[in-house]
């Protein structure tokens, strides 16, 4: 089963490019949605994370993401405390879908993980997706979004592998900003040449 990681920086289309994958009928790990899941209220990381940052818990009883950004933000300890307790049990959830899709029987997955360099996991991948598109587009979009401030924007943009970078690591690029339809044939294409990949080396 082949690995394609899939990552990009904020506002490059991403998430609409993972759901292109599943409708080529990819199955798609979502790292997003992985923390999520376990911030829930009954989730694995609500004990532990509860535990070292009091006080974080929304009215359901799960972790509310707003206070605990706000408990680790410019603290470089706390935010170490926390990957200690969360990137086990988040590897802990990508290990049963990885096993899943194998019993499956899936030619393969992708892996939508928007840190993916940052962490280094592309080096668990077989191969790697980056979305990308220009450093305006990219700017236009998350400020349409009004979720967030210029400076805000330009802050997380630091903290991420540069799209530059990004694009020279890959061995896939998907732009984004000549539309979905543009796309959506790029990640088609990509598809077909991991099943064609995957079913190759079965042959082996």
């Amino acid at each position: 089963m082949i690995l394609l990681g899939l990552t990009g920086s904020i506002g490059m289309g991403k998430s609409a490019t993972a759901q292109m994958f599943r409708e080529a009928g990819a199955p798609v790990y979502d790292a997003d949605a992985s923390v999520h899941g376990i911030y829930t209220a009954g989730g694995v990381a609500v004990g532990p994370v509860s535990d070292v940052f009091p006080g974080i818990l929304d009215e359901a009883g799960g972790i509310d993401r707003a206070k605990l950004r706000a408990a680790v933000v410019g603290d470089a300890l706390a935010l170490r405390r926390l990957e200690e307790i969360v990137h086990p049990l988040v590897g802990a959830v990508q290990l049963d879908f990885l096993q899943a899709q194998r019993e499956a029987g899936a030619p393969y997955v992708v892996l939508d993980v928007p840190l993916l360099y940052e962490t280094g996991g592309d080096s668990r991948c077989d191969y790697v997706a980056v979305v990308s598109a220009p450093a305006e587009v990219q700017r236009e979009r998350v400020l349409a979004r009004g979720e967030m401030s210029e400076q805000e924007f330009k802050t997380i943009l630091a903290k991420q592998v540069p799209d530059a970078e990004k694009r020279a690591r890959a061995d896939f690029i998907i732009n984004t900003a000549f539309g979905f339809d543009f796309a959506r044939a790029h990640v088609k294409a990509i598809s077909d040449l991991m099943i064609h990949l995957a079913r190759g080396a079965e042959n082996d």
